[in-house]
């Protein structure tokens, strides 16, 4: 089984529980792929989609996502376009639309803010997982009942995480990884 992780806008794979993440999961014998994607500067899904292009060979039935913030938009633009399924895909701090900031949703345009494939995205993931936060400046909670309502499943609250960054104190997230762990 291998994994990708896969950041948001302003971000990259150094920082927040992405690091943590990624060691954990080869302790347990998994490939773990943290591409690092344009961003601000360059950032657009035709962009992004270029950069992932030199992964694809490491996509099969096994393969696992973990997206954070934009990551998620992103990945559902892939599901949309695979030949296989992957085995599950972990959606934190997810959503699709515009987040009603200028700034983000200028950037983030051509990653969300349009109608997606859903019953093609279902076709194509075994599994989700969708993590949300009660306090999450960036992404209101109703973005994740949006999320998990497309994906036919029930988004996971975790209480005071705000957007699960380093900026809360998100430098590991073992709930995210104790639910990967569950499909091994």
């Amino acid at each position: 089984m291998n994994a990708f992780i896969i950041h948001g806008s302003f971000g990259s794979p150094e920082e927040n529980w992405f690091p943590w993440l990624k060691v954990e999961l080869e302790k347990l014998g998994m490939e773990v792929i943290a591409p690092r994607f344009p961003t601000p500067e360059g950032q657009s899904l035709g962009n992004w989609m270029k950069v992932f292009e030199g992964f694809r060979e490491h996509m099969d039935g096994e393969t696992v996502f973990v997206a954070h913030s934009l990551g998620p938009a992103f990945v559902l633009n892939l599901l949309e376009k695979l030949e296989t399924p992957v085995k599950a895909c972990f959606f934190v701090a997810g959503f699709t639309g515009s987040l009603g900031n200028p700034e983000f949703d200028e950037i983030n345009k051509s990653f969300a803010d349009r109608e997606f494939d859903w019953e093609k995205i279902k076709a194509n993931c075994g599994k989700f997982f969708v993590f949300y936060s009660d306090n999450d400046p960036y992404v209101p909670e109703e973005k994740a009942q949006k999320l998990g309502q497309a994906l036919g499943m029930v988004p996971v609250l975790v209480k005071g995480a705000g957007h699960f960054n380093e900026k809360v104190g998100y430098t590991k997230f073992e709930l995210l990884l104790e639910r990967i762990k569950a499909l091994l």
